[in-house]
């Protein structure tokens, strides 16, 4: 799926303009199998306006505190997200690592899936199904225009469906005790 990003900002003038309207195509990655990004925008700072529409720096998957995403993500169904017998851990780990920087460092490896970030992400489930499941093992599965509000809380997602399940995502950075912030230039809270 590619998706269409249509994005509004200020002329010289301070006067509302339409700046760019362009498709965006998602990020994939071996070591996450069916698994689709899409990138929309970002910011690492409060944003101010007026603006002129440029798409801000954003280096990281997740943001720094005062910080924002919006992306959507894809997840196939469980029995589609096998890794590969023959898949080079390592050369997966270093595209992950490219393609999408800062995704893996929330990562558990000994609980695959299971993470916990310093932001509150407010959710939509746009198609399919996933099932959310927290740290107690408390699970909810979500419908097309379902939302949720993740609190910063554990959590993982899964696929119990038959075809992929898409979201649309807004993180906001946020305050977090136990878990560190990237933020930018490396320093952590």
């Amino acid at each position: 799926m590619e998706a269409r990003r249509v994005v509004t900002g200020h002329d010289s003038t301070g006067k509302a303009v339409f700046v760019s309207d362009e498709r965006v195509a998602p990020v994939t990655t071996p070591l996450l199998q069916g698994m689709e990004f899409h990138l929309l925008w970002g910011t690492d700072t409060t944003a101010a306006f007026p603006d002129d529409g440029a798409r801000p720096a954003a280096p990281r998957y997740f943001p720094p505190r005062h910080g924002s995403r919006f992306a959507f993500f894809s997840i196939p169904p469980d029995d589609r997200s096998v890794l590969p017998e023959d898949l080079d851990l390592e050369a997966a780990l270093a595209d992950l690592s490219e393609k999408l920087p800062g995704l893996a460092d929330y990562a558990e490896p000994d609980d695959p899936g299971m993470h916990t970030t310093a932001s509150i992400d407010y959710g939509v489930v746009l198609s399919g199904q996933v099932t959310l499941e927290l740290d107690d093992g408390a699970t909810v599965t979500l419908h097309p225009g379902d939302t949720y509000v993740q609190n910063g809380t554990r959590h993982r997602w899964s696929n119990s469906g038959d075809v992929p399940a898409v979201l649309a995502v807004v993180l906001i950075g946020a305050e977090h005790r136990g878990i560190e912030s990237h933020e930018p230039g490396g320093a952590g809270t």
